[in-house]
Protein backbone atom coordinates (compact mmCIF):
# COMPACT_ATOMS: atom_id res chain seq x y z
CA UNK A 1 0.00 0.00 0.00
CA UNK A 2 1.06 3.49 -1.32
CA UNK A 3 1.42 6.21 1.38
CA UNK A 4 -1.54 7.85 0.52
CA UNK A 5 -3.32 5.22 0.69
CA UNK A 6 -1.95 4.33 3.90
CA UNK A 7 -2.54 7.68 5.22
CA UNK A 8 -6.53 7.88 4.15
CA UNK A 9 -6.78 3.98 5.65
CA UNK A 10 -5.32 5.38 8.79
CA UNK A 11 -7.99 8.01 8.98
CA UNK A 12 -10.98 6.24 7.82
CA UNK A 13 -9.97 4.07 10.97
CA UNK A 14 -9.72 7.32 13.29
CA UNK A 15 -12.70 8.74 11.87
CA UNK A 16 -14.64 5.15 12.30
CA UNK A 17 -13.51 5.05 16.34
CA UNK A 18 -16.80 6.16 18.47
CA UNK A 19 -16.30 9.16 20.59
CA UNK A 20 -15.79 7.82 23.97
CA UNK A 21 -12.64 6.29 22.80
CA UNK A 22 -11.09 8.46 20.31
CA UNK A 23 -9.06 10.41 22.66
CA UNK A 24 -7.59 6.62 24.32
CA UNK A 25 -6.78 5.93 20.97
CA UNK A 26 -5.27 9.01 19.75
CA UNK A 27 -2.90 8.52 22.87
CA UNK A 28 -2.01 5.15 21.88
CA UNK A 29 -1.12 6.12 18.80
CA UNK A 30 1.11 9.10 19.86
CA UNK A 31 2.96 7.36 23.23
CA UNK A 32 2.95 3.24 22.01
CA UNK A 33 5.90 1.46 21.06
CA UNK A 34 3.90 -1.22 19.01
CA UNK A 35 4.86 0.02 15.63
CA UNK A 36 8.82 -0.07 16.82
CA UNK A 37 8.98 -3.64 15.44
CA UNK A 38 7.66 -2.41 12.03
CA UNK A 39 10.77 -0.20 11.54
CA UNK A 40 13.08 -2.72 12.99
CA UNK A 41 14.75 -5.34 10.07
CA UNK A 42 16.90 -8.06 10.46
CA UNK A 43 20.13 -5.81 9.38
CA UNK A 44 19.62 -3.77 12.71
CA UNK A 45 19.08 -7.03 14.72
CA UNK A 46 23.26 -8.27 12.81
CA UNK A 47 24.05 -4.87 13.64
CA UNK A 48 23.52 -4.91 17.24
CA UNK A 49 24.66 -8.45 17.88
CA UNK A 50 28.03 -6.98 16.55
CA UNK A 51 27.91 -4.11 18.73
CA UNK A 52 27.59 -6.03 21.52
CA UNK A 53 30.38 -8.58 20.19
CA UNK A 54 32.32 -5.53 20.08
CA UNK A 55 31.48 -4.39 23.17
CA UNK A 56 32.58 -7.53 25.41
CA UNK A 57 36.21 -7.52 23.33
CA UNK A 58 36.76 -3.73 24.52
CA UNK A 59 36.83 -1.48 27.46
CA UNK A 60 33.96 0.53 28.25
CA UNK A 61 35.86 3.47 26.26
CA UNK A 62 36.45 1.87 23.04
CA UNK A 63 39.83 2.53 22.54
CA UNK A 64 42.93 0.31 22.58
CA UNK A 65 46.73 1.58 24.55
CA UNK A 66 47.70 1.56 20.84
CA UNK A 67 46.10 4.53 19.86
CA UNK A 68 48.55 6.83 21.05
CA UNK A 69 47.95 9.79 19.33
CA UNK A 70 43.80 9.57 19.90
CA UNK A 71 44.49 9.40 23.64
CA UNK A 72 47.02 12.52 24.34
CA UNK A 73 44.21 14.61 21.71
CA UNK A 74 41.47 13.40 24.44
CA UNK A 75 43.57 14.23 27.58
CA UNK A 76 44.97 17.39 25.85
CA UNK A 77 41.51 18.57 25.59
CA UNK A 78 40.80 21.91 27.59
CA UNK A 79 37.56 20.20 29.29
CA UNK A 80 37.29 16.92 30.41
CA UNK A 81 35.85 14.72 27.53
CA UNK A 82 35.56 10.68 27.24
CA UNK A 83 35.28 8.64 24.40
CA UNK A 84 31.88 6.98 23.83
CA UNK A 85 31.64 4.86 20.43
CA UNK A 86 28.44 5.70 19.17
CA UNK A 87 27.98 2.42 17.56
CA UNK A 88 28.66 -0.06 20.41
CA UNK A 89 26.24 2.83 23.10
CA UNK A 90 23.34 4.53 22.11
CA UNK A 91 21.75 6.67 24.71
CA UNK A 92 19.57 4.35 26.31
CA UNK A 93 22.99 2.28 26.92
CA UNK A 94 24.49 5.24 28.44
CA UNK A 95 21.93 6.21 30.57
CA UNK A 96 21.96 2.60 31.78
CA UNK A 97 25.55 2.84 32.42
CA UNK A 98 25.25 5.70 34.79
CA UNK A 99 22.86 4.26 36.71
CA UNK A 100 25.20 1.38 37.09
CA UNK A 101 27.80 3.80 38.04
CA UNK A 102 30.31 2.60 35.00
CA UNK A 103 29.39 6.12 33.18
CA UNK A 104 29.04 9.70 33.68
CA UNK A 105 27.03 12.21 31.69
CA UNK A 106 28.73 14.97 33.79
CA UNK A 107 32.16 16.07 36.30
CA UNK A 108 32.60 18.02 39.01
CA UNK A 109 33.78 21.64 38.70
CA UNK A 110 34.80 22.04 42.42
CA UNK A 111 35.70 18.78 44.24
CA UNK A 112 33.14 18.25 47.22
CA UNK A 113 30.17 20.82 45.87
CA UNK A 114 27.82 20.93 43.92
CA UNK A 115 28.69 22.97 41.04
CA UNK A 116 28.93 20.20 37.66
CA UNK A 117 28.82 20.27 33.87
CA UNK A 118 28.45 18.07 31.10
CA UNK A 119 31.21 15.67 29.72
CA UNK A 120 31.71 16.08 26.36
CA UNK A 121 31.17 12.78 24.32
CA UNK A 122 33.38 12.30 21.10
CA UNK A 123 32.84 9.42 18.78
CA UNK A 124 35.00 7.47 16.15
CA UNK A 125 32.18 5.86 14.87
CA UNK A 126 28.70 5.91 13.48
CA UNK A 127 26.17 5.31 15.33
CA UNK A 128 23.05 2.72 13.97
CA UNK A 129 20.55 5.96 13.47
CA UNK A 130 23.85 7.66 11.67
CA UNK A 131 24.27 4.15 9.25
CA UNK A 132 20.57 3.81 8.40
CA UNK A 133 20.43 7.42 7.50
CA UNK A 134 23.31 6.98 5.90
CA UNK A 135 22.69 4.33 3.40
CA UNK A 136 19.75 4.59 3.29
CA UNK A 137 18.72 8.22 2.85
CA UNK A 138 22.26 10.36 1.32
CA UNK A 139 23.48 7.56 -0.81
CA UNK A 140 21.62 6.99 -4.20
CA UNK A 141 20.58 3.49 -4.85
CA UNK A 142 24.05 2.48 -6.09
CA UNK A 143 26.33 -0.85 -5.90
CA UNK A 144 28.35 1.05 -3.42
CA UNK A 145 26.86 1.03 -0.03
CA UNK A 146 27.20 -0.82 3.23
CA UNK A 147 27.15 -4.74 3.79
CA UNK A 148 23.96 -4.88 4.94
CA UNK A 149 22.13 -2.32 2.55
CA UNK A 150 23.45 -3.77 -0.70
CA UNK A 151 25.15 -5.81 -2.79
CA UNK A 152 28.13 -3.85 -3.64
CA UNK A 153 30.53 -6.22 -5.32
CA UNK A 154 33.76 -5.15 -2.64
CA UNK A 155 33.92 -2.75 0.16
CA UNK A 156 37.01 -2.07 1.53
CA UNK A 157 38.11 0.04 5.31
CA UNK A 158 41.36 1.20 5.86
CA UNK A 159 42.58 1.31 9.08
CA UNK A 160 45.67 2.01 10.70
CA UNK A 161 45.74 0.33 13.96
CA UNK A 162 46.80 -3.18 14.03
CA UNK A 163 44.85 -3.51 17.42
CA UNK A 164 41.30 -2.58 15.28
CA UNK A 165 42.30 -4.44 12.53
CA UNK A 166 42.58 -7.37 14.40
CA UNK A 167 39.11 -7.19 15.73
CA UNK A 168 37.39 -5.95 12.58
CA UNK A 169 38.73 -9.23 10.58
CA UNK A 170 37.34 -11.67 13.13
CA UNK A 171 33.84 -9.78 13.08
CA UNK A 172 34.24 -10.05 9.22
CA UNK A 173 34.65 -13.97 9.43
CA UNK A 174 32.27 -14.48 12.11
CA UNK A 175 29.06 -12.49 10.54
CA UNK A 176 30.32 -14.00 7.00
CA UNK A 177 30.99 -11.01 5.17
CA UNK A 178 34.34 -12.41 3.88
CA UNK A 179 33.14 -12.08 0.34
CA UNK A 180 32.65 -8.65 -0.48
CA UNK A 181 34.45 -6.72 2.25
CA UNK A 182 37.99 -6.56 2.93
CA UNK A 183 39.82 -4.41 5.86
CA UNK A 184 43.44 -2.98 4.81
CA UNK A 185 46.02 -2.74 7.39
CA UNK A 186 47.75 0.83 5.95
CA UNK A 187 48.05 4.37 5.99
CA UNK A 188 45.47 5.88 3.98
CA UNK A 189 48.47 7.61 2.08
CA UNK A 190 49.77 4.71 0.99
CA UNK A 191 46.35 3.39 -1.11
CA UNK A 192 46.39 5.92 -4.38
CA UNK A 193 45.00 3.20 -6.08
CA UNK A 194 41.97 2.35 -4.16
CA UNK A 195 40.80 5.87 -3.86
CA UNK A 196 40.93 6.35 -7.61
CA UNK A 197 38.77 3.23 -8.14
CA UNK A 198 36.29 4.34 -5.36
CA UNK A 199 32.84 5.02 -6.88
CA UNK A 200 32.06 6.03 -2.50
CA UNK A 201 34.09 7.22 -0.40
CA UNK A 202 33.04 7.64 3.40
CA UNK A 203 35.12 9.79 5.81
CA UNK A 204 33.88 9.83 9.54
CA UNK A 205 36.05 11.79 12.12
CA UNK A 206 39.28 10.00 10.15
CA UNK A 207 42.17 12.32 11.07
CA UNK A 208 42.10 15.25 13.82
CA UNK A 209 42.43 12.98 16.87
CA UNK A 210 44.94 10.68 15.66
CA UNK A 211 47.25 13.31 13.24
CA UNK A 212 48.90 16.63 14.16
CA UNK A 213 47.84 19.17 12.13
CA UNK A 214 50.84 18.97 9.34
CA UNK A 215 49.88 15.26 8.93
CA UNK A 216 46.32 15.79 9.12
CA UNK A 217 46.84 18.35 5.74
CA UNK A 218 49.25 15.91 4.16
CA UNK A 219 46.36 13.52 4.21
CA UNK A 220 43.61 15.88 3.20
CA UNK A 221 46.28 17.09 0.40
CA UNK A 222 46.62 13.17 -1.11
CA UNK A 223 42.88 12.19 -0.73
CA UNK A 224 42.27 15.42 -2.91
CA UNK A 225 44.87 14.28 -5.19
CA UNK A 226 43.24 10.91 -5.25
CA UNK A 227 39.40 11.05 -5.09
CA UNK A 228 39.10 12.24 -8.82
CA UNK A 229 36.55 9.61 -10.42
CA UNK A 230 34.11 12.46 -12.13
CA UNK A 231 30.51 11.97 -10.45
CA UNK A 232 32.05 9.70 -7.63
CA UNK A 233 30.56 10.71 -4.15
CA UNK A 234 32.49 11.68 -0.95
CA UNK A 235 30.92 11.60 2.56
CA UNK A 236 32.29 13.34 5.51
CA UNK A 237 32.04 14.16 8.81
CA UNK A 238 32.00 16.97 9.95
CA UNK A 239 32.04 19.15 6.37
CA UNK A 240 35.25 19.56 4.47
CA UNK A 241 35.29 23.23 5.00
CA UNK A 242 35.52 22.53 8.99
CA UNK A 243 37.77 19.87 8.44
CA UNK A 244 40.43 21.77 6.62
CA UNK A 245 39.68 25.12 8.23
CA UNK A 246 42.25 25.12 10.63
CA UNK A 247 45.08 23.67 8.38
CA UNK A 248 47.35 24.79 5.96
CA UNK A 249 46.46 22.88 2.69
CA UNK A 250 46.27 24.28 -1.05
CA UNK A 251 42.67 22.32 -1.55
CA UNK A 252 40.46 24.10 -3.72
CA UNK A 253 37.14 22.85 -2.66
CA UNK A 254 34.96 24.71 -5.46
CA UNK A 255 37.58 22.82 -8.40
CA UNK A 256 37.28 19.29 -6.30
CA UNK A 257 33.17 18.83 -5.37
CA UNK A 258 30.05 20.12 -5.19
CA UNK A 259 28.26 20.01 -1.97
CA UNK A 260 24.75 18.22 -2.57
CA UNK A 261 21.90 19.32 -0.27
CA UNK A 262 20.76 16.78 2.66
CA UNK A 263 17.03 16.72 3.53
CA UNK A 264 17.37 15.81 7.61
CA UNK A 265 13.90 15.85 8.26
CA UNK A 266 13.24 12.50 5.79
CA UNK A 267 14.74 10.38 8.69
CA UNK A 268 11.31 9.69 10.35
CA UNK A 269 12.04 7.61 13.34
CA UNK A 270 11.92 8.27 17.10
CA UNK A 271 15.01 9.58 19.07
CA UNK A 272 16.15 11.10 15.90
CA UNK A 273 19.66 13.19 17.08
CA UNK A 274 18.99 16.18 14.24
CA UNK A 275 22.37 18.02 15.56
CA UNK A 276 24.52 14.23 14.83
CA UNK A 277 22.95 13.77 11.38
CA UNK A 278 23.51 17.91 10.08
CA UNK A 279 27.32 16.53 10.80
CA UNK A 280 27.37 14.12 7.52
CA UNK A 281 27.98 15.86 4.72
CA UNK A 282 27.52 14.62 0.56
CA UNK A 283 30.13 15.90 -2.03
CA UNK A 284 30.07 14.80 -5.91
CA UNK A 285 33.13 14.77 -7.29
CA UNK A 286 34.13 17.38 -10.11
Amino acid sequence: MELEAARRAVLAAVRGTCAADLPRLLHWMRNTNDFDELVVTNNDVVLKNIAEDLRNRLPIEAMFNSEHQAIQKIHQHPLPMIHVDAFLYDDDFVDSLCEEGKMSRSYCTECGSYKTASLEFISHSFSLMELKFLYQHVLPDLTGKGYLYSSASQLYGVEMNADFCQLQEMMITKYQFIDRMKVVHADICTQASLLQKADVVVMNNVFEYFLDRQEQARAWEFIACNVRKRGSLLVTVPSLKESLSKLQTDIQLSQWVEERELNYDVYMEKDVDREALEQIHLYKIL
